[in-house]
């Protein structure tokens, strides 16, 4: 058989009897070293224990910096929430006029954070992780500042723009740089932490803000201000440990941020990176290739799960105080504190999913568990009628929804194959888990308080549609790796060994 012919043709076997009696290097018969590829050669002389020493000290450098970037980010787009129980709808007469002022200030950030996902996330690779995730955090930072700052509520529209545009970089960017460090069944745990890390913000950010409520006159400004303005602060002091201590893309060869490996390391990084799905190296860019990536219809599943889940993630980041405020009836201080709890307990979940996913192979029967997870807790939380089991299913919503995010991450990352088609594939991804949120954002409205039952009724609806994805992708993954194995295809182009996972 010809052992070079192409995986996507039938290859008849040869008949004729190759004798490697002789000696002689035509007849011989061809050794296991000849069939490894050069990967497999390097990574002979690594141990499966020296490997994971190397992959922990990435965990190390990568994990916990970009969690704790990704905390502030997700704390500076989410306080809205509670700065609005805090003063902020008063102060800024957010509840007169004929429209619905804070939908629509929670919902402009949203444009340009949609608009600029695919160029920022050429941006980051192209000026580096380092760069350009840690200067738009700087900015984000000081635009969450001016939020204390603002007199109407027209200007917190113009700064909520601007916010968006500096926010659209870096969740595509850190989902884009884990994926280029880790192989296919590693991610999943990574991805787990660092969004379990980045959920502190929405666990913790309701005590913070209770805390920070206390500041209330200091200065001659209301606590909800001083809710913006120190954690604005806090981000630019985080974004500073960005400029020191975040690390590049494992190819890039003169870069002083991986000066913690040793060329052998690196290369080892590239080298298992290669061997799991062949595409440790980037392209030169080229634009055409990079947007043809959109044709594979599977981008685009991917994107819509990602959307449908944080519908439901945002929907609760925005509005989760609101209505246990207004539906539940607890105090402002008590609503900002009960929020703590069902974030703690996505966590568990969150890490358990990732490690069960990795462990056996498995990403669609995840990311279906926790949809249906999340419907049966919004049934309970929009339909029941005692306060305390109501707020039980606040427990099993905010589970399904946020476990979800970094499966449905690992999900697409295992998939594809390329640099340019995964940066693509980051950006339509977050950019469509941003129209999640202008819809979690909208359907929630203040005329439908204190039952909410059309956002709860569409918050389920996109659970659904994730399960209906996951199926659809499922058998088609089936279907094509059963082609794969047959050799009657490539599925993915220039790794004939490349299966789906599903």
């Amino acid at each position: 058989m010809d052992m070079h012919a192409p995986r996507d043709q039938k290859v008849e076997p040869e008949t004729e009897f190759i004798d490697y009696s002789h000696n002689s290097d035509q007849s011989r018969a061809p050794s296991k070293e000849e069939h490894m590829s050069d990967d497999d050669r390097f990574l002979a002389d690594w141990s499966e224990a020296e490997q994971s020493r190397l992959i922990r000290r990435v965990d190390l450098r990568l994990i916990p910096l970009c969690g704790l970037m990704y905390c502030v980010s997700l704390l500076d787009r989410t306080n809205l929430s509670n700065a609005a129980i805090a003063g902020m709808v008063v102060e800024l007469e957010l509840a007169e006029g004929s429209v619905d002022r804070y939908s629509i200030i929670s919902l402009v950030f949203f444009i340009t954070y949609t608009i600029c996902q695919p160029p920022a996330t050429i941006l980051c690779r192209k000026i580096g992780p380092r760069i350009f995730l840690s200067t738009i955090t700087l900015l984000w930072g000081i635009v969450m500042v001016g939020f204390g700052l603002v007199n109407n509520w027209e200007t917190l529209i113009g700064l909520r723009l601007i916010l968006g545009i500096f926010e659209a970089g870096f969740f595509p960017g850190v989902v884009y740089l884990l994926s280029t460090w880790y192989k296919r069944y590693e991610v999943g745990k990574r991805y787990a932490t660092f969004y379990l890390i980045g959920c502190l913000a929405s666990a913790f950010g309701g005590i913070l803000a209770f805390g920070l409520m206390q500041m209330e006159g200091v200065g001659g400004y209301g606590g909800w201000r001083w809710i913006f303005i120190i954690e604005g602060l806090l981000t630019v002091l985080i974004s500073c440990l960005g400029f020191l201590f975040m690390r590049s893309f494992p190819d890039r060869t003169n870069s002083k941020t991986l000066n913690f490996l040793t060329e052998d390391e690196r290369l080892c990084i590239l080298a298992r990176v290669n061997q799991d799905r062949g595409d440790a190296a980037a392209e030169k860019f080229n634009i055409g290739k990079w947007a043809r990536s959109g044709l594979d219809w599977k981008i685009w599943a991917y994107a819509m799960i990602f959307g449908c889940i944080t519908t439901v993630s945002y929907a609760l980041a925005y509005f989760l105080p609101l209505i246990l405020r207004n539906s539940l009836g607890y105090s402002t201080g008590t609503s900002q504190c009960l929020v703590a709890p069902p974030y703690a307990f996505a966590g568990i979940v969150m890490l358990f999913v990732g490690w069960f996913g990795d462990r056996y192979h498995q990403r669609g029967i995840c990311c279906a568990f926790n949809a249906i997870l999340a419907i049966i807790g919004l049934a309970i939380l929009g339909f029941a009628s005692n306060g305390g089991v109501r707020y039980f299913g606040v427990f099993l919503a905010t589970a399904g929804a946020n476990a979800n995010i970094p499966v449905a991450m690992t999900y697409q990352a295992n998939n594809i194959r390329g640099q340019w088609k995964r940066a693509f594939c980051s950006a339509t991804l977050v950019g469509f888990g941003a129209l999640g949120g202008i819809v979690g954002t909208t359907v929630f409205r203040s005329e439908d308080a204190p039952g909410y039952v059309p956002g709860i009724s569409v918050a389920m609806g996109s659970q659904v549609v994730v399960c209906l994805l996951v199926i659809a992708l499922t058998l088609d993954f089936k279907r094509q790796n059963g082609k794969a194995d047959r050799g009657e295809k490539v599925l993915e182009e220039g790794d004939a060994k490349f299966r789906y996972t599903y």
